[in-house]
């Protein structure tokens, strides 16, 4: 584990935590994972808009383009427990209950089966934040059963708890890229100046512009982020890592 835990503290990139990170938990018989970080939950959306989340996985593109691009992720029944719980719980519940689930909880389940996701844990990461969750959904490799894969857990348990907990504390403190559009060069420029307190007019002289063009640049700014105020553009981009960065 020293080994594991060495490679994930030493990393400086995001693609280089995930690559250790997913061959870590391949050696203990979990070979399909997803991960996902938010500091948007509201009360609406208890996981936030995962356009705006670090969503990392190595499932294959045809489960992520219906599990995530046709939302099935907000009706799932490990998302949901995850979004309102911390800890680890084995996917057993689903399997053993289905008559507890919705109707829409059992179609992911249905589609989870038809794309061999049958088995496997989800941990719930703690965070300080009131807006942020993290958690991580672990899928044994085909062949294993819940049991199996309870019974790795048993013998193995505490040692992934610490790898995982371990991975999530480092891709939180990297940069990322968003799923939404780049800012541009000016509309970050203009979000930093209103962030260190200078005007419309302050910031146009500082650009050489006119103040209806860094009016534009921040109503662009704040469209890219898909906020309604600036002020919520500039805590969206900070936590994305848009500015007040030395390049993008």
């Amino acid at each position: 584990m020293l080994a594991s835990l060495d490679k994930l503290v030493s990393a400086e990139h995001v693609d280089d935590v995930w690559k250790y990170h997913v061959d870590s938990m391949a050696g203990f018989g979990f070979d399909r994972l997803i991960y996902g970080y938010t500091r948007f939950r509201t009360t609406q959306r208890p996981i936030g808009d995962w356009q705006d989340s670090v969503v990392l996985s190595n499932h294959s593109q045809a489960y992520l383009d219906e599990f995530l691009g046709n939302n099935m992720v907000y009706s799932a029944p490990m998302t949901k427990w995850a979004a309102e719980n911390v800890g680890v719980r084995s996917w057993r519940f689903m399997f053993d209950d289905p008559g507890s689930l919705s109707d829409e909880e059992r179609r992911v389940l249905e589609f989870n089966r038809s794309m061999g996701v049958t088995a496997g844990y989800t941990i719930a990461f703690p965070d300080s934040l009131a807006r942020a969750k993290g958690a991580i959904a672990l899928t044994a490799k085909p062949g294993l059963s819940q049991d199996d894969v309870d019974a790795i857990w048993d013998e193995h348990g505490r040692e992934l708890v610490v790898l995982n907990n371990v991975a999530h504390l480092k891709l939180i403190n990297l940069p990322h890229p968003s799923k939404r559009s780049l800012l541009t060069k000016r509309q970050r420029e203009a979000l930093e100046w209103v962030a260190d307190g200078k005007t419309t007019a302050d910031i146009a002289l500082i650009l050489e512009v006119a103040p209806a063009t860094v009016e534009k640049h921040l109503r662009l700014a704040r469209d890219a982020l898909d906020v309604d105020t600036t002020a919520q553009a500039i805590l969206k981009a900070t936590f994305l890592n848009q500015i007040f960065v030395s390049k993008l």
